[in-house]
């Protein structure tokens, strides 16, 4: 599997991500990715970069970071602090990507504006 950003100044190959895509619709995720945030996940040695030099990392709170392009702010990445996996946009992903929702989590946050869909699991908090 394969992705990149809008500008494809980021752009990397996994070899085992996880086959579905969790939504969460808490107000970080909103904020810096303009809706709620869907994401699959993969252990970091399983993500090799075929470039990166638009790659830059924000830390969003006192247990995550975010990485994002410089050149383009495509939103990529999640990863916990510590953690030797990542969050992976499901949106910067080359179809066919074959995955399936999984859950939506912190739906207790979610935006006056939308409605979640009935497609997996919700989770308020």
């Amino acid at each position: 599997m394969q992705g990149r950003c809008e500008c494809g100044a980021v752009a990397f190959e996994i070899a085992n991500a996880r086959n579905t895509i969790t939504f969460c619709h808490c107000s970080q995720c909103r904020r810096t990715s303009g809706h709620y945030w869907a994401s699959t996940r993969a252990d970091t040695a399983d993500v090799t970069f075929t470039r990166d030099d638009g790659l830059a990392w924000f830390q969003s709170s006192d247990t995550a970071r975010r990485g994002f392009c410089k050149n383009c702010g495509s939103s990529l990445f999640y990863q916990p602090i510590g953690a030797n996996h990542l969050g992976i946009a499901a949106g910067c992903l080359d179809l066919p990507t074959g995955m399936r929702p999984a859950k939506h989590i912190f739906t207790a946050d979610a935006g006056d504006y939308y409605t979640i869909p009935d497609d997996a699991p919700h989770i308020p908090d």
